[in-house]
């Protein structure tokens, strides 16, 4: 799969077969998404495996769609607003790497805000300071949900002098 299609065919999976996904494979894909832009090389993203007990305890509506694989990613603290911006932003394509690179190899993703509040991110141990920016499951997808039409790219274009 070649680039571009792998951007335009990837799709946030709601649901998942049970097929197991190597722990080894999940890193290898850790790995190629730490390429992702960051400023300083801070490299400010933290790595969370769910396992089963915590996930129970988060109690998402749908399981995650049943991904053999959940991921909390998290960013580091920061000491200024425009570091916290950077941390956050960097972060962000470190999951949208990730989800490339799973999507390349058959593997889908979703993308979740549920450990963005106070109680999901004491069930989960995330340390003061660090925010979630994504809970990411992963796995072999169930169905593949269909494209969702986008607004035409030049409704977003302004020139400027």
């Amino acid at each position: 799969m070649n680039m571009m299609e792998c951007i335009s065919t990837r799709r946030n999976i709601k649901s998942f077969k049970s097929d197991p996904i190597a722990r080894e494979t999940v890193v290898e894909l850790l790995r190629l998404a730490s390429f992702a832009p960051n400023h300083r090389m801070t490299e400010p993203w933290e790595i969370y495996f769910l396992g089963p007990e915590t996930r129970e305890k988060l109690a998402h509506k749908t399981n995650f769609g049943g991904a053999p694989i959940v991921l909390a990613i998290a960013c580091t603290p920061a000491k200024t607003q425009i570091d916290r911006d950077e941390h956050y932003a960097a972060v962000a394509c470190f999951i949208q790497n990730l989800m490339l690179a799973a999507w390349e190899k058959g593997i889908g993703t979703g993308w979740s805000s549920i450990a963005a509040g106070e109680r999901a991110r004491q069930i989960i141990g995330i340390p003061e300071g660090y925010e979630v920016v994504g809970v990411i499951p992963m796995g072999i997808p169930a169905e593949l949900p269909q494209v969702k039409e986008r607004q035409p790219i030049e409704n977003k274009l302004h020139d400027r002098p």
